[in-house]
């Protein structure tokens, strides 16, 4: 798993530094944070340790209760233990003690203004975006009819083209030629494009296109939970392809489960059609309707209702 930067973290939220220790470059791996307070309190039993600490007003105030010689006692023993941050909410007024301590065991303070929920929401979606497990590949990412469909194949087979055309006829464009995916909770997978390559598309013979440019901000889009694979390959002589639709293939990225489906490429076919009917028979199955199942169905009770009218006549 890659890791963020506490200095990362700090310029990403915006948070005021209070003290700023020797470890601004340390990559912070664990996206779980926690509030201190049985820890205040001396119980350390189950402390993880690796997590960004946050205080809010419940912990500060159990602190302001404390004399001043068994405030600096908690507040010690606390800072012995090597946390990568300390997060003050509510733009808390700083206790000496605090401060002393961060110099002394050289941990990194930081203050928001933001409440204490706020900063932990915040805090915890950040975390799970940057730390969550990602992969960069090459292919095409669209959205068609709602629904995120990773492009994959051969190079020169097509698919920037067949991006091309569905997003002439009004889907569309996520990432071209190489896609970042993260893996979130519940395995859900969220393809992007890179800073650098998002919203233009490369065409054979015609060169560098700008999307956003040429269709609008309706022909584009920064993010989308992928659902299923394409992939579109040369047609080969001889090669069985599915043509019920009865078996569903999947593919793995990440991990995670996706249903793929094989196209072959051929002179005369329309792939962004091809495409879209792939998406909208997706969606109907997720809705519980098997095309491909109510024909076989069909065919079988066709097949008996034959067959018993044949052996009735033969009586």
């Amino acid at each position: 798993m890659s890791g963020i930067s506490i200095q990362q973290i700090r310029k990403d939220l915006n948070l005021e530094i209070i003290y700023q220790g020797s470890n601004e470059m340390l990559d912070i791996t664990n996206s779980e944070i926690n509030r201190p307070g049985l820890q205040l309190c001396g119980f350390y039993d189950y402390f993880d340790q690796d997590r960004v600490q946050i205080i809010g007003k419940a912990e500060w105030s159990y602190l302001s209760t404390l004399s001043k010689e068994e405030r600096r006692k908690r507040i010690d023993d606390f800072f012995a233990y090597y946390f990568p941050c300390l997060i003050l909410a509510w733009n808390l007024e700083i206790y000496n003690e605090i401060l002393e301590n961060a110099r002394k065991y050289d941990r990194t303070v930081f203050r928001t203004p933001l409440h204490t929920t706020q900063v932990m929401n915040r805090m915890i979606n950040y975390l799970n975006d940057k730390l969550a497990p990602n992969i960069k590949t090459h292919g095409v990412l669209v959205e068609v009819y709602g629904i995120g469909i990773f492009i994959i194949g051969a190079s020169g087979v097509g698919k920037s083209e067949t991006a091309m055309e569905l997003i002439n006829r009004g889907h569309r464009l996520i990432a071209d030629d190489l896609v970042e995916i993260k893996k979130l909770e519940d395995n859900r997978l969220v393809g992007t494009a890179p800073e650098m390559l998002k919203h233009f598309i490369e065409l054979r013979g015609v060169g560098i296109v700008d999307v956003k440019t040429l269709y609008g901000v309706g022909a584009v889009k920064n993010a989308v939970d992928i659902k299923m694979v394409i992939e579109l390959e040369e047609w080969k002589e001889g090669k069985y392809y599915d043509r019920l639709g009865i078996d569903t293939e999947f593919t793995e990225i990440l991990g995670a489960s996706l249903p793929k489906v094989t196209i072959p490429v051929m002179p005369g076919r329309n792939l962004s059609i091809i495409v879209e009917t792939a998406a909208r028979n997706h969606r109907e199955k997720i809705m519980g309707y098997n095309a491909a199942k109510v024909f076989v169905d069909k065919v079988y009770q066709m097949t008996t209702h034959n067959s018993d009218k044949k052996e009735n006549e033969e009586e």
